[in-house]
């Protein structure tokens, strides 16, 4: 018998049993697109701020600034110590008018209707949900949010294009207490 047989089978074998290799990608990306995506943001968010800044500077109002990167100021401010303001889970009745920076009204109070809002279980865009944590039962706030702060790159998918900052002026008719998170 010939032993080539056996040893290209022995051959076969040794060579057929490798693991496979894992292929490499061509060309490695990096996060350009990413960095790219956050320097346009900053830029953005820059400009957005100097016009609500230069709004702001031409109105005699008492602005106030949000630790959550927002402005506002009371229409009218309750003076009664013993409110709360609203905490988790809460029931917020409140009102809303949306406007866009230049003062055109985008929804009116009429169009967007009397609201309730269980705090911070429901859906409600950053700006609005954290500017109800600031009010207490019987107060008007005017809100000017960033639109990163309102509806951000998508908008509303019907009225409030990408990327818009918003005036809101906001009532808060009553605050309800969740009495099983107290």
């Amino acid at each position: 018998m010939s032993k080539l047989p056996i040893l290209l089978i022995a051959v076969l074998l040794i060579f057929g049993c490798k693991a496979p290799e894992a292929r490499r990608p061509i060309t490695v990306k990096t996060g350009s697109f990413i960095d790219d995506s956050v320097e346009r943001n900053k830029k953005l968010n820059a400009l957005e701020e100097a016009s609500i800044k230069k709004l702001m500077a031409q109105d005699d109002k008492e602005y106030l600034a949000s630790e959550s990167g927002f402005w506002y100021y009371y229409n009218n401010k309750t003076t009664v110590d013993s409110l709360n303001t609203p905490n988790f889970g809460d029931i917020v009745n409140y009102n809303y008018n949306v406007k866009a920076l230049n003062g055109a009204l985008i929804y009116s109070k009429e169009d967007l209707k009397t609201q309730n809002y269980a705090m911070d279980q429901e859906e409600l865009f950053t700006g609005l949900r954290e500017g109800l944590k600031l009010m207490k039962a019987g107060e008007t706030v005017t809100f000017l949010f960033p639109s990163l702060k309102a509806y951000g790159y998508y908008g509303d998918q019907n009225k409030i294009g990408s990327n818009t900052p918003l005036i809101c002026e906001v009532t808060v008719n009553s605050i309800t207490e969740n009495k099983t998170n107290r």
